[in-house]
């Protein structure tokens, strides 16, 4: 008996790690918990998910500690009741369904600890406003956007950083609780500038954000079908991320791409402070960006607009998103008072961001790695690249995708567009997981025999080291969480 209850725990401790991981994995937002759930809920329940090795681990915060002792504490309380209420057969049952059904556990245990969670956040949350009033000279600069956003963030760091001592939220800390982590932690008496990151899963969370740090400056890099599963309608999108602009105060200024469909199309924007439009294509933008040229050595572009008249920028990141994203941080520079100079040199400087079409060579191989957060757009920008780039005569252009994931209805029509558009400018396409399979083959059926599928990353990359060649170029668009197969 003992023996046969030790095999239990130790199950049911390796299953319970399973299931906070996905529901981390899923941001402890229980709707879309139950969504990867029932995308496959008999592997999901059988925990088949350990067997492949993670590509982003659980982290042990305090929230999971508190989880997992919740959820720990629900599991033997369980246990005891059958064990007095029905003895050994009832006690059998009962362990065989917590180790079953033990997710309800963890969703169940972080619905008890929400007002526990909420003191939590709250406490933070004025800590940290305590701490930013004691900055009275702190200029803020919000970022957001549904894709761009990152590396229009780390752009403006590095021009800024050329004078003056610069804080930026670091990684995905775009939340209130990473914004408020960075603040506690991070914000010293002798920083200028404040670059804060702001994400959204739902209309509310950029308004909460600017209710904290106060920004006089908003950047706002696009308006897409990311996260429809959340928001609904585009329209949602777009009012969460305008709430930004919404915020800045009557001598704050605000700074957007006209050459996202998404924010031309607006009917009016709701900053009562002046407004400043970028782009390359938008015959409407303040600022606009021209003869766009791709070498070995990255991109050369000028822009015109401003104060400083027509200016020829140089960086060696890729890509004509990378280009408006740098557009967006040089605006936001020229309005903080950095001098033209400055600001060429901090672009000259600048480093493609990790996974954001950042170019390598591996074995005569070029790599191009897009792999961090894909979206039509962004996706569309990198095949561009991958069409464009120099290659030796008869190199090939291979891509590697699973195509792109919370768009709602709107997704299959995007990936079998996208599947498409490959078939168009590349010689070969892996297809990684199942989740878009279908609709990416669909779209890129005339492809024939240069279409292959992967069941993961690990077997594509196998592939890709099969098919590709010194000289041949190899694009990875977009890599899914652990929690999409």
């Amino acid at each position: 008996m003992i023996f046969l209850a030790l095999i239990f725990y130790a199950l049911w401790a390796v299953s319970l790690r399973y299931d906070i991981w996905m529901f981390q994995q899923n941001s402890y937002m229980p709707s879309r918990y139950y969504t990867w759930f029932k995308s496959d809920w008999l592997a999901n329940s059988l925990s088949k998910g350990l067997l492949s090795p993670p590509k982003v681990p659980l982290v042990w915060t305090r929230r999971v500690i508190r989880i997992v002792a919740v959820s720990v504490a629900l599991g033997l309380l369980l246990l005891s009741l059958s064990w007095k209420l029905g003895g050994t057969a009832l006690l059998v049952v009962m362990a065989v369904l917590v180790l079953l059904l033990d997710k309800l556990l963890v969703v169940l245990a972080n619905l008890i600890l929400s007002p526990v969670e909420a003191l939590i956040r709250r406490w933070y949350y004025q800590d940290a406003r305590r701490i930013l009033d004691s900055h009275p000279d702190l200029v803020v600069i919000g970022v957001t956007g549904s894709y761009g956003k990152t590396s229009t963030k780390n752009y403006l760091y590095r021009i800024l950083s050329e004078k003056y001592n610069v804080l930026v939220t670091p990684g995905n800390y775009n939340t209130t609780l990473g914004v408020v982590r960075t603040i506690r932690e991070q914000l010293k008496p002798y920083h200028r500038f404040f670059i804060v990151e702001m994400g959204a899963k739902q209309p509310g969370d950029i308004r909460e954000i600017c209710r904290l740090v106060r920004p006089t400056v908003g950047i706002v890099t696009a308006v897409g079908p990311m996260h429809l599963e959340t928001f609904g309608s585009i329209e949602n999108v777009r009012r969460t991320k305008f709430e930004l602009l919404e915020a800045l105060p009557e001598d704050g200024v605000g700074i957007v791409n006209l050459d996202s469909e998404g924010i031309a199309s607006a009917k009016s924007f709701p900053c009562r402070g002046r407004l400043l439009g970028f782009g390359i294509r938008s015959a409407e933008a303040d600022y606009k960006a021209g003869d766009v040229r791709y070498s070995p050595n990255g991109t050369s572009f000028t822009l015109e607009g401003g104060s400083d008249g027509r200016v020829v920028y140089h960086t060696p990141v890729m890509g004509e998103g990378n280009v408006l994203d740098i557009i967006g941080a040089a605006v936001a520079a020229e309005a903080l008072g950095v001098e033209v100079g400055a600001r060429k040199t901090g672009v000259s400087k600048l480093a493609a961001v990790e996974h954001r079409l950042s170019i390598s060579t591996r074995g005569g191989i070029t790599v191009i790695d897009d792999a961090y957060n894909s979206n039509p757009e962004g996706a569309a920008m990198a095949l561009d690249v991958l069409q464009r780039i120099e290659a030796p005569e008869g190199a090939k252009r291979i891509v590697v995708t699973p195509g792109f994931v919370e768009m709602g209805p709107e997704q299959d029509r995007a990936c079998e567009e996208f599947g498409r558009h490959i078939a168009e400018v590349a010689d070969g396409l892996i297809v990684v997981n199942r989740l878009n399979r279908d609709a990416l083959c669909k779209g890129a059926g005339s492809m024939g025999e240069a279409l292959y599928i992967a069941e993961d990353l690990r077997e594509a990359s196998a592939m890709v080291a099969r098919l590709a060649l010194p000289g041949d170029i190899v694009l990875y668009e977009n890599d899914l969480p652990d929690s999409f197969k």
